[in-house]
């Protein structure tokens, strides 16, 4: 769920704008689970018993999991959805690599009564047993035929926004929307597969942050994003809005 935002942003375009960023938002949404089935519930109840490590500042806090709602904006044809902290990596690579002093990462799914199921799910089932991979299978093997039975009324969409707030007041946006989670995974997988074929991604394990990772990232998002009904990188964070008016040489959303 994570390749394509990722690598969107390398060291040297967080600062193409002349200034050093402050902030980074990682922010993710599937309707339903995407078509993954059984995977991402298996994912979201094992962060569900993770405490959530955000940078502030430059120095990290923690959070409980599931919490610190916020409202996204990921534009016409998705809409404003409710996401809530998860302890994902990028947060920590985001910010070792990126040198990114403020970062956080956040997720939240269609219906809305899922996100409120697994905030219960954080809080009222033992730490210890979300942390236990047998009962986690088993746990998301009971859940998966409701699961699957919401897709088919919600879909299997899945939206990536990431924003970044420069030192100098500006701001820099990019969004991924794909009708089908599956479907833009397995670009994403073969762009990154495709890179390392042509040499382009240097031999060992890398954070997608890191310049070994990818070398010709222009190439790796032109064949990542096959498939989007929506993909925009480097744009204003109100232009990326569901809703814009505007009125005379004003933006109002």
């Amino acid at each position: 769920m994570t390749l394509v935002p990722a690598a969107c942003f390398s060291t040297r375009q967080l600062r193409c704008e002349g200034s050093d960023p402050k902030w980074l938002r990682y922010s993710y949404y599937t309707a339903g689970s995407g078509g993954a089935g059984p995977t991402i519930l298996e994912t979201s109840f094992l962060l569900a018993g993770e405490e959530v490590v955000v940078y502030k500042d430059g120095k990290e806090v923690i959070l409980p999991p599931i919490s610190n709602r916020r409202e996204v904006d990921f534009g016409p044809g998705v809409g404003r959805k409710g996401l809530y902290l998860y302890n994902l990596p990028e947060v920590v690579s985001g910010h070792k690599y990126l040198r990114v002093p403020d970062v956080s990462a956040r997720f939240g799914t269609d219906p809305f009564i899922w996100n409120w199921a697994m905030w219960l799910t954080a809080r009222l089932i033992p730490r210890k047993l979300l942390n236990d991979r047998a009962f986690v299978k088993r746990f998301a093997a009971l859940s998966d035929p409701f699961v699957r039975n919401v897709d088919k009324i919600v879909g299997e969409a899945v939206a990536m926004r990431v924003e970044v707030d420069m030192m100098n007041g500006k701001n820099s946006s990019g969004i991924f929307v794909h009708k089908y989670l599956s479907q833009s995974m397995g670009y994403s997988t073969a762009a990154f597969a495709q890179s390392v074929l042509q040499g382009k991604t240097k031999p060992g394990v890398w954070y997608p942050e890191e310049p070994e990772a990818l070398q010709d990232r222009r190439q790796f998002l032109q064949l990542a994003a096959t498939g989007c009904s929506r993909f925009d990188l480097n744009r204003s964070a109100w232009a990326l809005e569901s809703e814009i008016t505007q009125i005379g040489g004003l933006i109002y959303w």
